[in-house]
């Protein structure tokens, strides 16, 4: 199983801890891949140096100053996730090419797109035990690190793995007339997804989850869940098909 943990669902470090005992129980039954983001961390490191912050798409422009903080950023919050869960090793994109990557687009600067995962270096430590804790930094042709999407790194690695996925991230899932609570879909088709994006109630910060969701069953993974990762107890019960939307083939 691989759990996509959102940066704004761990911004409580009570709650962050929490996740982590759920993401830990859950390795009694499944091996776990834990790849993480971390916005907020990323934001608060870089108002710290005085560096300004710009999105395009949604995609933060990552000059190479901007790239060191959050490369630095990531690996700081990688240690301590790894330490909450527990039997886990931390690892960013660099370490044994794990994550390998192409710039996405030059006016974005050091922005990649994932373009090849080391699976056998992840299936070597969950074949020992050990959880991989993965930092959305990818290494670049030129060598140098690059910024990756954490969602679209998370659906690379589930992809490669073919396993499935759980988006935890700021929102219960998928709502056909947000915000009631009663029209959250508990499941939805590719098919139904894409018409949702179209028709307009698939809409805002909602699309590129469920976008992150398509392009992880597009890599091979048999499904993908988006869920919160707000609430304690939630990850299991995603895990179950019982909490957040799963997006099927």
């Amino acid at each position: 199983m691989i759990v996509k943990y959102g940066g704004n669902a761990m911004k409580s470090l009570e709650l962050r801890r929490a996740v982590a005992g759920e993401i830990a129980a859950l390795r009694a039954g499944v091996s776990v891949v834990v790849v993480h983001g971390g916005g907020p961390v990323i934001e608060r490191e870089l108002a710290a140096r005085g560096i300004a912050s710009e999105f395009r798409q949604g995609l933060r422009v990552t000059t190479p100053e901007a790239m060191d903080v959050v490369e630095m950023a990531l690996c700081q919050l990688n240690k301590q996730l790894s330490q909450d869960v527990g039997l886990a090793v931390g690892l960013m994109g660099r370490d044994s090419a794990l994550l390998v990557a192409e710039v996405l687009d030059p006016a974005l600067g050091r922005v990649g797109r994932v373009t090849g995962v080391n699976a056998a270096l992840l299936r070597t430590l969950l074949g020992a035990g050990i959880t991989p804790v993965v930092g959305c930094v990818a290494v670049g042709p030129d060598g140098g690190a690059l910024n990756v999407n954490a969602d679209t790194a998370a659906g690379a690695v589930a992809g490669a793995l073919g396993d499935g996925i759980v988006f935890l991230t700021d929102v219960a899932g998928v709502y056909r007339a947000y915000p009631d609570p009663a029209s959250l879909a508990p499941h939805l088709t590719r098919a139904e997804a894409e018409e949702g994006i179209h028709a307009g109630w698939i809409a805002g910060g909602m699309v590129p989850k469920v976008r992150a969701a398509l392009d992880a069953l597009d890599a091979g993974a048999p499904f993908a869940v988006i869920a919160s990762g707000m609430q304690a107890g939630v990850l299991a019960a995603a895990v179950r098909g019982e909490a957040g939307t799963r997006v099927t083939p």
